[in-house]
């Protein structure tokens, strides 16, 4: 799920904050890719007539079609990637879980009785959320990228964590996801929209986090306390609290013990029986991962099995051999040469200075004010037109 609202709330009050570029932008880095989250993305979007992908014996194969071809973009474009693969989910999120798989049986049902009686638009929505990553999706992928000679590790708990420790720690240039919650595991940078099809035409989003703090005005803590309030995987969210509310009240209470003691005064808030917000916050700022300098977290590039891509993907799962063959080909050749060197690991970029942030920031204030104000001149004239009687000029 991530959290709710979250890059709204970027986009809105922090925009210098996010970069669009597209995928060659990053030619030359190496990214930590959350896997479980790719996987889920492949599994609906590499679809034939409202279905999976499946071979002649009925197995799916969007993942892998997604995981081979997706990830021969990358290197075609001088990516580095290195997949991360979920360990044991966190106890705190047990509750988190246990809904989902709720939704999903309640998503079958539907989808079913759509098949039945609804439109295509009702059965593709209700197959959408019928989608579930299992063991086998992720143990055919971890055998494919072995053989494509793409590293790839499993965490100890949250991918999105362990992705965030090793752009923090160095190993890789960012985390790529599309769960904004990895910002909140303090990776330093967040890509999204990476492991998206080219026909989307989506723009890869480059977030930083430190500008996001500045210019939201919060400590990293704040932050966590903010996401935990807008909802995240691991509690219920407070009814009546959306992105604003929740940015309004960090800032006026400074911190969750607060907002929650002014909750208790508040007749219009009412906080859930069980709202472990002190663990969840905990799990944000100390996840269970290994650290970027173990050994486990040493990763090589290596060239691609040909025969052995072409054993499991044309023998076992029915792909084009001429097509496995041919993106063999430009992995062999990608992985062949060396890297060449980015000019911005010789240049440190300039820091903004303290009033450039600040005329920055006031330009966004004035920005947001303008729009709050054209919002409320179109509904005073929308209000004004509703209430002339009929026939009235």
């Amino acid at each position: 799920m991530g959290i709710k609202s979250l890059f709204q709330i970027i986009s809105e009050n922090c925009p210098d904050a996010v970069k669009n570029g597209d995928i060659k932008t990053h030619f030359g880095r190496k990214v930590a890719i959350d896997a479980s989250m790719s996987i889920y993305s492949f599994l609906i979007a590499v679809r034939s007539d409202g279905q999976q992908l499946m071979n002649e014996s009925g197995e799916t194969t969007s993942h892998l079609m997604g995981m081979f071809y997706r990830t021969l973009r990358m290197a075609d474009n001088g990516i580095k990637p290195l997949y991360v693969f979920d360990g044991a989910p966190p106890k705190l999120k047990s509750g988190e879980l246990a809904k989902r798989f709720q939704r999903k049986a309640e998503a079958h049902e539907a989808h079913d009785e759509a098949k039945e009686t609804g439109t295509a638009e009702d059965v593709e929505k209700f197959a959408r959320r019928t989608v579930r990553v299992t063991r086998e999706h992720n143990a055919e992928c971890q055998r494919l990228l072995k053989l494509m000679g793409i590293p790839f590790i499993i965490a100890p708990t949250e991918a999105e964590a362990q992705c965030a420790e090793l752009a923090r720690g160095g190993k890789v240039y960012a985390a790529a996801s599309e769960d904004m919650d990895t910002l909140t595991f303090d990776t330093p940078i967040l890509l999204r929209h990476l492991t998206f099809s080219e026909q989307r035409k989506e723009p890869i989003q480059e977030i930083h986090l430190d500008k996001v703090l500045s210019g939201l005005e919060m400590e990293r803590k704040q932050f966590i306390d903010m996401c935990i309030l807008l909802g995240c995987d691991y509690l219920d969210p407070v009814k009546g609290v959306g992105p604003q509310t929740a940015l309004k009240l960090i800032r006026e209470h400074g911190d969750l013990e607060t907002v929650v003691e002014f909750f208790k005064t508040s007749k219009k808030y009412e906080v859930p029986e069980d709202w472990p917000y002190a663990d969840a916050r905990l799990l944000f700022l100390e996840p269970d991962v290994r650290p970027a300098d173990a050994p486990e977290c040493e990763f090589k590039w290596e060239k691609p099995d040909v025969d052995g891509l072409v054993k499991f993907l044309v023998e076992e799962k029915g792909f084009n051999e001429d097509r496995v063959r041919s993106g063999a080909a430009r992995l062999v050749k990608t992985s062949g040469t060396a890297q060449q060197s980015r000019l911005d690991g010789f240049f440190k970029p300039k820091e903004r200075t303290q009033e450039e942030q600040q005329k920055l920031k006031r330009k966004n204030d004035e920005k947001i004010a303008a729009q709050k104000k054209a919002k409320k001149e179109a509904q005073k004239e929308k209000a004004k037109v509703k209430g002339k009687p009929r026939g009235a000029q």
